[in-house]
């Protein structure tokens, strides 16, 4: 049975389901959640309510969360020690989004470069407005929990800053009611670029064939994939020398192996490309084959994924709506 560890800081961190998850999101988020979830009380969503600032297909999305939710499993995060939730089945996201967007300036969201981003390319016209509310329901989130610490990755860092600002702003208005969220960013792993363009962060919604080493792609294609992994124009590998997709592989491997700097430079150093392609195939096929069996092991349990989900939302329930309930007294809205 499942203590709040109520001593410890409290994470919260969390993932899209849209698109197909990649070795990226398991190096930069999943595998650290899983060692963080031993020190700190942790909550981690599967964020359907941002899933949704972009046109989603109802079945896919369904299916998605299931999808997500086995991934969490998969890689390790225990729901015996953390709280696994979906976003949308704690009704106290969306109130809170709502009270802090009545306290957040237009201009500060103006400024995410994410929503110029996203926009750039799209009419005005079909421009949601969920794409220039996201940073508050993202901020809604971290601070429903109070939670202490952020697991992000560096392209939601200025969210989390903005987090920190509407906090500091309600705080100062209705008196000290917000803990102020402090980020951790992995050092290895942190920023997975994408195989076929390095200089681009490795992405669930790219479409390239070549991108992405998706969690849940055969031992085969994944292979394929880092064989035809862009690098440069260097015979072997030079440390001093190298080019951002060597360094991408590099950084993969490193993060997979947990290998020191001084061993990676030791056994990599010279090495002809193709034999070190290889060597980071087999590495990240190897690493993530017990993850896919034990993914599968969890498809196959009916009615598990929902009851660890429905026992996450009822878990964190009490804490979200009492942070949404002192809020509401402290802005003077009736609360019974």
């Amino acid at each position: 049975m499942f203590t709040p560890l109520t001593m410890r800081p409290r994470v919260l961190s969390g993932i899209q389901p849209s698109g197909n998850l990649h070795i990226g999101n398991y190096l930069g988020a999943l595998k650290n959640w899983v060692a963080m979830q031993h020190g700190y009380e942790c909550v981690f969503c599967i964020v359907d309510l941002h899933a949704i600032t972009v046109y989603q297909k109802p079945e896919e999305l369904r299916a998605k969360i299931l999808e997500i939710a086995a991934l969490f499993l998969a890689s390790g995060i225990d729901p015996k020690l953390s709280s696994m939730v979906v976003q949308s089945m704690v009704p106290a996201h969306a109130e809170l989004a709502w009270l802090l967007t009545c306290v957040t300036p237009v201009g500060w969201l103006y400024r995410m470069t994410q929503f110029k981003a996203k926009t750039e390319s799209m009419e005005g016209s079909s421009i949601g407005d969920g794409l220039l509310q996201y940073p508050v329901l993202m901020a809604a989130d971290i601070l429903l929990y109070q939670a202490a610490v952020v697991p992000v990755g560096e392209d939601q860092a200025q969210h989390l800053e903005l987090a920190r600002d509407i906090a500091q702003r309600f705080n100062s208005l209705y008196g000290d009611t917000f803990v102020m969220p402090a980020t951790s960013l992995p050092s290895v792993g942190a920023r997975v670029m994408g195989l076929d363009d390095p200089t681009k962060k490795m992405s669930k919604s790219e479409k390239g064939s070549g991108h992405a080493i998706a969690l849940l792609d055969a031992p085969a294609d994944m292979r394929k994939k880092i064989m035809r992994a862009t690098t440069d124009s260097n015979p072997h590998i030079d440390f001093e020398t190298m080019g951002p997709g060597v360094a991408n592989l590099l950084s993969i491997f490193q993060a997979i192996s947990e290998w020191p700097d001084d061993q990676m430079k030791n056994h990599f150093s010279g090495m002809r490309y193709g034999d070190f392609k290889k060597q980071v195939a087999n590495a990240v096929a190897e690493h993530l084959e017990p993850f896919q069996q034990r993914y599968n092991q969890i498809r196959q349990e009916p009615g598990y994924l929902e009851s660890v989900l429905r026992e996450g939302a009822g878990r964190v329930s009490p804490i979200a709506n009492s942070t949404v309930r002192t809020v509401k007294q402290r802005m003077g809205i009736y609360t019974e």
